[in-house]
């Protein structure tokens, strides 16, 4: 019996067609399988996004453990979003071409390997290696927690599993600080991968024992998609490494990045220039040079560079007054908070017709949180700022989904568009957040050198105030000091670092204002790109109104003669 052709067309009911290549059919199944779905595309979800929040969230403990200087444990992150942002390239056409079960069980079973790997890393070498394959590995489980939550859902509130599936990675970061303080102290750094390794061990069970459907395929790879690959692969790494590295390393004093940015453009220029010029290009550069993709490309770029407020900004400054993860467990659960009901409102107010409004929203909502926050003192603490982390939190979760939908409305019509559209959108995330946490954190080093000069100018020893707060700070080590010499440094000692945290605070409130100025920007941008559209609408609209009374008195005027 000659064996069938798995790329063979094959006979869909209306509501099993798979919406796009490379997708699962959705057939009916009973509510409790469709619980089943829901509960496994969670799982999956969180486990892709906590591979990297684990390590985020706890970067100066494995900066402890590890032995490692500031700007080397900076490479963990770097190298994960390195490998995440480069294969995103070939997945799509690799569920197309070789089906979503095989795609499913492989990238599981490589990413539970990976994890177990991890136990085995004993220097900081060989820990980036492995976050670097982590990464490649991890995309995958972006979106197959999104096919799962498809499955959960019926067709009508299709809309609702696609946005939950989209934000339930914002969760992964202030889950991390929630939890991973008691992971470390199991076996420090092992410790968190060993909780990554058992999540993946279950999820990779769920899969086996609850399948997706199948959906069609087809040969869609290419030998010059390899070639794009090779070319676009190591420029965005690149360009990743700069963004990581260069608030860190400095971007005018390191000449490695300088060379390394400059070969990052040459890699993707030839890129665009290879994929501009085939017949089936594996990115579509005409569609993605297009003004309504290259609009919404910079709006979620925008909003990334404004959400890094919330790890850069609120985060880095409650780390630099002193404060752990396990001191912050009442600011994580006020930002999961936020994010949960952020996901139930874009669930529920979501609509095909109305994908902008949400942004507006968001937008409006990160500014009114940044400038809650650019209230800060040296006394501020979480619990100053539940209600603004609160907000940023709702806000990253409220405009995600429909930030997507808008341009995967185009895909739906042209299929040929999902890797441009998977690409432009993965980059806007990855490079997005890499380019708000380098802006925002170059901004708070400049920042902070300005206002370390100001007060220093005003510390002058013929200042009574400045006099008697040294008296006050030397008295502190009267007992352990009997030195007058000593005792003087040491309070002038004490005197700078009230200055240094002083400095930083201040910083840290023009960073927050500025990420209300950005938020602010981009939302007159976006509200004058709907006005002027709307006008344009009403125009053509009368036009046509003007178009078909003229018509109208024509045939009346002929009907007399």
């Amino acid at each position: 019996m000659a064996k069938s052709n798995p790329y063979g067309p094959r006979e869909w009911l209306p509501h099993e067609k798979p919406m796009l290549p490379g997708s699962p059919s959705t057939p009916l199944h009973p509510w409790p399988r469709r619980i089943a779905f829901g509960v496994i595309g969670l799982l999956i979800s969180i486990t892709g996004a906590l591979s990297n929040a684990l390590v985020t969230a706890n970067l100066i403990n494995l900066q402890g453990t590890f032995g490692a200087y500031t700007n080397e444990i900076a490479w963990l992150p770097a190298v994960y979003v390195m490998g995440n942002i480069s294969i995103n390239l070939l997945l799509v056409k690799f569920r197309q071409q070789y089906g979503l079960r095989t795609f499913t069980e492989a990238f599981l079973l490589l990413y539970a390997l990976v994890a177990f790997f991890h136990l085995f890393v004993n220097d900081l070498s060989s820990a980036i290696i492995v976050r670097a394959a982590h990464g490649m590995v991890g995309a995958a489980l972006s979106s197959l927690g999104i096919y799962y939550q498809i499955q959960a859902w019926p067709a009508k509130h299709r809309l609702k599993a696609l946005t939950i599936g989209i934000c339930a990675s914002q969760l992964a970061i202030p889950l991390a600080r929630l939890f991973s303080s008691e992971l470390l102290q199991l076996e420090e750094w092992r410790g968190l991968y060993l909780f990554e390794l058992g999540l993946a061990m279950i999820a990779f069970g769920c899969v086996l024992v609850l399948k997706l459907p199948p959906g069609d395929r087809m040969k869609v790879f290419e030998k010059m998609d390899f070639v794009t690959f090779i070319l676009l692969a190591p420029g965005m790494a690149l360009i990743c490494a700069v963004l990581s590295l260069g608030r860190i390393e400095w971007w005018f004093s390191t000449p490695w990045l300088g060379v390394a940015l400059a070969l990052a453009v040459v890699l993707i220029v030839a890129a665009i220039v290879v994929e501009h010029n085939r017949k089936n290009p594996l990115i579509n550069t005409r569609w993605l040079g297009s003004g309504a993709m290259i609009r919404l490309g910079f709006v979620m770029i925008m909003m990334r560079i404004v959400l890094a407020e919330q790890n850069t900004g609120a985060i880095g400054f409650l780390q630099a007054l002193g404060l752990q993860n396990e001191q912050m467990h009442n600011l994580a659960l006020a930002i999961i908070s936020g994010v949960v009901l952020g996901i139930v409102a874009s669930a529920l107010t979501i609509k095909p017709g109305h994908l902008n409004w949400p942004i507006v929203t968001s937008l409006l909502i990160m500014m009114v949180a940044s400038w809650m926050d650019a209230q800060a003192s040296p006394l501020t603490r979480g619990n100053n700022m539940y209600i603004s982390q609160f907000l940023l939190g709702f806000s990253s979760a409220f405009f995600l989904a429909p930030a997507m939908l808008l341009g995967i409305g185009n895909v739906v019509t042209q299929p040929k568009n999902l890797v441009s559209f998977v690409v432009l959108f993965g980059m806007s995330q990855n490079l997005g957040g890499l380019i708000g946490a380098a802006v925002l954190g170059t901004f708070q080093t400049w920042r902070e050198k300005y206002h370390s000069s100001l007060l220093g100018d005003q510390l002058s020893l013929l200042d009574p105030n400045v006099t008697d707060r040294l008296s006050q700070y030397a008295a502190l080590f009267n007992s352990q000091l009997g030195d007058p010499a000593l005792l003087s440094a040491q309070g002038t000692a004490q005197l700078q670092t009230v200055a240094t945290l002083q400095a930083n605070v201040l910083a840290y409130n023009d960073t927050y204002l500025l990420t209300a100025a950005l938020a602010l920007g981009t939302l007159m941008w976006v509200l004058w790109r709907l006005t002027r559209q709307r006008y344009l609408n009403w125009r053509q609209a009368q036009r046509l109104l003007a178009e078909q009374r003229q018509q109208a008195i024509l045939a009346t005027s002929t009907e007399k003669e």
